[in-house]
């Protein structure tokens, strides 16, 4: 069973352009590299066509990967959002324990993800460790360096 993806408005039209675009003209420029590849020679010994019979088969795993995400979506309005608790689309903001230094995140599907827009996904460690925690509780984050505990200092949408 695949896993429900939360998006916003933004990130699913965004998400719909991008596969639009694969479908047509990724779609048209694979089948033009492997015209191309077959019109030199013996296909056996043709590196051409063997790469470009690959990237067709990586887009069209993109393709399909894109289309589950998309069949899969729930378009959440920022609106409606209970701010009680950190949830997707929420505006998070902490502060490092042992540093005293405070930053804002908002979490994100994993498609939306984007660390220098301070968005990242539920699906990372550090989103897990933020799901479900309230206002003035300790989210422990695990790392390869070791555990970081993070103050939930707001929540806002």
């Amino acid at each position: 069973m695949s896993e429900i993806s939360y998006m916003t408005q933004e990130g699913y039209d965004k998400l719909k352009t991008e596969l639009d675009l694969l479908k047509t003209e990724g779609r048209q420029e694979a089948a033009r590299a492997i015209a191309e590849a077959r019109e030199k020679g013996d296909l056996s010994e043709n590196a051409e066509y063997d790469a470009a019979k690959d990237a067709q088969g990586m887009l069209e795993m993109k393709i399909s990967q894109m289309d589950k995400a998309l069949a899969n979506a729930r378009i959440l309005d920022s609106s409606e959002l209970d701010t009680s608790k950190v949830t997707v689309l929420c505006n998070v903001k902490i502060k490092n324990v042992k540093t005293g230094k405070e930053v804002t995140y908002k979490l994100v599907s994993e498609s939306e993800a984007d660390i220098k827009l301070k968005k990242i996904s539920t699906n990372s460690p550090f989103g897990q460790g933020l799901l479900g925690k309230a206002v003035g509780e300790i989210a422990v984050i695990e790392t390869p360096r070791g555990n970081l505990e993070f103050e939930v200092m707001e929540i806002s949408v």
